[in-house]
């Protein structure tokens, strides 16, 4: 019998090679190639806490003092959820008006078409970020970010700032409108905010 020199060991390589990417093409949990994807191969949207915006805390820093305790952001919704706040004061000093919207969504899983795993829900988050037309942010930050500010009145005394922050399954829109504000502090603050419905929204 003649034995082909290295011939074992072009075959063990070989075959590991196609084990592996065989792995990256059918990388989707339970999903197989070249099967139809079946609604139980696509992961639903998490429920994200019921308490979601009461843990997001106080946004009474926020808005006018139009009162001396606490102000804790109403709650609707589930895979999606919205906390929102708004006041207003003739006789403050720090704001005569704002209003607080934190939108925050759990995604889903979504098909990629035949043949293909489906979507995951953190690709499903990262894709809907990537689209959004805000300005990405360039500082430092723990998360990916996007921003987007407007003026208005005589002197720019009032702004709307909107900041989209994604992790994982996660996406949160901040939209904060405040009269009069400084841009910057209305920015920060935006940001400050996202960062902790982000954190509360964890797994």
């Amino acid at each position: 019998m003649v034995r082909v020199a290295g011939m074992g060991s072009r075959l063990v390589r070989g075959t590991a090679i196609g084990c592996g990417v065989a792995a990256l093409v059918g990388g989707g949990v339970g999903f197989a190639v070249g099967e139809p994807v079946t609604p139980k191969d696509i992961l639903p949207a998490r429920a994200l806490p019921a308490d979601l915006c009461a843990r997001i805390g106080d946004v009474a820093n926020l808005l006018p003092k139009a009162s001396s305790g606490p102000v804790t952001m109403t709650q609707s919704g589930t895979s999606t959820v919205s906390c929102t706040a708004a006041a207003s004061g003739q006789k403050i000093r720090a704001y005569t008006s704002a209003s607080l919207k934190v939108t925050i969504t759990a995604y889903g899983g979504l098909d990629a078409g035949a043949g293909n795993a489906p979507f995951s829900p953190t690709q499903v988050a990262e894709r809907t970020f990537h689209r959004s037309t805000m300005t990405k942010y360039e500082e430092a930050r723990p998360y990916p970010t996007k921003v987007s500010r407007t003026a208005s009145g005589l002197a720019g005394e009032s702004w709307a700032v909107h900041t989209l922050v994604q992790r994982a399954d996660i996406v949160v829109l901040v939209d904060y409108k405040a009269n009069p504000v400084d841009a910057d502090t209305a920015q920060k603050a935006a940001l400050a905010l996202a960062d902790r419905a982000i954190w509360e929204s964890k797994q």
